[in-house]
Parts: C-alpha cells; structure tokens; sequence
C-alpha cells in the first residue's frame, strides 16, 4: 500500500511538472508559414540547353518564358545581360517566394573572355547589398534576402567533357555560390554514354577540385551524411525538362513525344529529374539558404570587414 502510494505520488509530481517548452517547435512553425520563404535560384548554361523550361518544370509554374524572344526583343541579347524573375508560390499553406535569375546567351560568343564576370559580380553584388542593409543603424527587422541560394549549373550533353571555358566558370562560382550541375537535355544520350560522360565530368571536377553542394558539417547526423553521399555518387543530374503533357497509360504526363516514343520527365528510369526536385526543393531547400548565409556570405562578410578595418587604419596613420 505504501509503494501503491509512493508511486502515485511520483506520477502527479511528474504530471504537475510538465512546462511546456516543446510546442516552441509550433510556435516557430506559425511564424515562419505568416513569414514566408524566399528561395533565390540562378541558372547559368548556352542558349538552347533549356534552362527555362527545367525551371518551369522543376516548380510547376511558368515562371520564365521559354517560348523565345517577343517582337521587341528580336536582336540577341548580350552574355552580360542577366533577368531576374519574382513569383510566389503557395503549397498546402506554404509561400515560396521564388526568384530565378537568368543569365542568357552564356558562353556562346567566339570571344568568351571574362563572359563569367557579370555573374560573379551579381552574386557579389547581392551578398553587398545585404551587408548594407545589415550594417545600417536603423536595419529592417527581416533584411529582404536576395542571395543566390543555389546556382544550376547546365552541361551541354557532347558525351565528351567539360569545355576549358566551363571548368574556370565553375571554379569561380564554387568559391561564392552553391554549384549544381545537371546534364541538360540527357535523353540525346543513351544511358551507357550518360554513365561515361558523367564519370567523365565529374573526374574532370575532382583533378580541378571544385568543390560542389551538398557539403558536409560537424552538425550532420548519420542520416544526412549518407543523403548527401548519396547525391553526390549522382551528380551531374541528368535530367529532361517539359511543359507538354502526354498521355502514358491513359494518364497525362509531363514529357517528349518522338517518332520512337515517349520520354516521361517523372520516370526514373527515363532521366534523373525527379531525383533532382526532390534535392532541391523537398530535402535540401533549407540547408542551400543557411549554407548560403553560414559560409558563402559570411566568407564575403568577413572580407570585406577586414578590408574596411585594415583602409581605416591606413587613412589614421600620421603622413610621413
């Protein structure tokens, strides 16, 4: 009877002592989903790789025209010339506030000669502007972020390598933005020439150590670890883009009709497209803003504050 007791009274103490600190999880949730979320995209590849439709395909809007050029806009557009796109996008109460930044015409002039620079100098440009605004005295409560969170990298399907001109542009953006790259257009390959040109490729990236997301951290459980090893033995993704719908089955899907076929984009078996969403934006989506704010921005930030101390010291030293 007094153990009975004993125990009662232990079981209404731990009752009576719950606090209540784990619903913190839904609190941070509610203010999140009022906030939003802002993911900023850059997709940087030649003309006529598809980087546009991949994009419409990848979020299921039609967030970049890729129907071509209008009437006004009939003259090439120029390497440097760089677009960036708003849309939001709401799913299942979630808003996305999406941004693509486009870049066309990449890489297609004879003379390609520092074509790099105005994308390097965007990506720049944002991680300043932010360091502005951060640094006013009388700073918005949420800093509007446009830091390019994750930068697509698109690889002509030659069944080759890689061009010298894509190993210095892909070592440059590495150093300053989270790299992705994807085989554009894969189904001009079979799947044995896709498995060559992507060992290819990637020794290519290796010997040129360009260090490509996902990244790993001391903060990474064994389960992340693993997700990221098992997309980087993928990368480059392979992968179709389409804004058509077909009938498979008597179900209309998103794909290629050809005189042989059908080319579903949502078939494994067909391209890596899938595999590639769900990267981007159902398991990686968050790490690519923190890791863009932890190490891509804060290196810039660090720069820059360093520079600007070591110039005020140099403008206080007495003239000789």
């Amino acid at each position: 009877m007094a153990s009975a007791a004993v125990s009662s009274a232990v079981e209404d103490i731990v009752a009576s002592s719950y606090v209540g600190f784990d619903s913190i999880t839904r609190q941070i949730e509610h203010k999140l989903l009022k906030r939003g979320f802002q993911f900023n995209v850059m997709v940087v590849g030649q003309t006529g790789l598809g980087k546009s439709t991949l994009v419409n395909t990848l979020f299921a809007s039609h967030l970049v025209d890729s129907k071509g050029r209008t009437e006004q806009d009939i003259a090439p557009r120029a390497t440097t010339e760089i677009h960036a796109k708003s849309q939001v996008i709401v799913e299942n109460g979630v808003r996305l506030k999406l941004n693509i930044i486009d870049t066309p015409g990449y890489g297609d002039l004879i003379n390609n000669e520092g074509c790099w620079d105005p994308i390097v100098k965007y990506i720049k440009d944002q991680h300043s502007a932010y360091l502005r605004k951060e640094l006013t005295a009388m700073r918005e409560r949420f800093i509007p972020d446009t830091r390019v969170h994750c930068c697509v990298f698109f690889i002509n399907p030659t069944g080759h390598t890689l061009k010298p001109i894509d190993i210095t542009v892909l070592k440059k953006l590495s150093e300053i933005v989270n790299v992705v790259p994807v085989i554009a257009k894969s189904d001009s390959l079979t799947l044995e020439e896709r498995e060559g040109f992507k060992q290819r490729v990637m020794a290519e990236l290796q010997y040129h150590q360009i260090r490509l997301y996902p990244f790993d951290g001391d903060e990474l459980d064994a389960e992340e670890l693993e997700l990221n090893e098992r997309v980087r033995n993928m990368l480059p993704f392979a992968v179709i883009g389409s804004e058509s719908s077909v009938i498979v089955d008597g179900k209309p899907v998103r794909g290629r009709k050809n005189r042989w076929g059908i080319v579903n984009v949502e078939d494994e078996n067909h391209c890596e497209f899938v595999y590639l969403r769900n990267f981007l934006t159902r398991t990686h989506l968050q790490d690519l803003i923190e890791t863009t704010s932890q190490i891509h921005y804060e290196t810039f930030r660090s720069k820059q504050l360093l520079a600007l101390k070591e110039s005020s010291a140099k403008a206080q030293q007495p003239a000789a």
